[in-house]
């Protein structure tokens, strides 16, 4: 589990693979002393065994979303929601998972990927009776 925990906090913090939002190329979002960091990417980037411990389904077609929120430099828990939203203004509701190994915390979520298309996601993090809204698009390109 390990392996797991530092493959998913390294998707937060690396450049995602698939395009990303040009005005926050960090890929995360600073609210007083809570950081939140975002990377959302193609599911068949993820290697069979990572995705059967998660429970996510490797497919070219499926994306994953991945949140970590950091509150004084340390991982905090969190109650995380949202919607995904296509250029036409389709929208669908994210259900999160959290995934805890060896004190690091996440929250993933699959959407789907049927054409390249700009995704708009818009979600709440609410850590410590305090809620966060974060919006952000992505690029996104069915995997191959």
């Amino acid at each position: 589990m390990r392996r797991l925990a530092l493959f998913l906090f390294s998707l937060c913090l690396a450049l995602p693979v698939l395009a990303a939002d040009a005005a926050r190329p960090e890929r995360k979002e600073v609210f007083g002393d809570v950081t939140v960091h975002y990377s959302a990417f193609t599911s068949s980037l993820l290697q069979p065994d990572i995705a059967a411990a998660t429970g996510l389904t490797r497919s070219k077609n499926q994306g994953v979303l991945n949140i970590a929120v950091i509150k004084a430099n340390k991982p905090a828990m969190a109650v995380v929601s949202g919607t995904v939203k296509d250029l036409t203004g389709r929208a669908s509701p994210l259900s999160f998972k959290q995934i805890t190994d060896q004190g690091a915390v996440y929250y993933i979520t699959q959407f789907k990927i049927e054409q390249a298309d700009t995704l708009t996601f818009d979600l709440n993090i609410e850590t410590g009776g305090i809620s966060h809204s974060l919006s952000f698009n992505q690029d996104v390109f069915p995997g191959e």
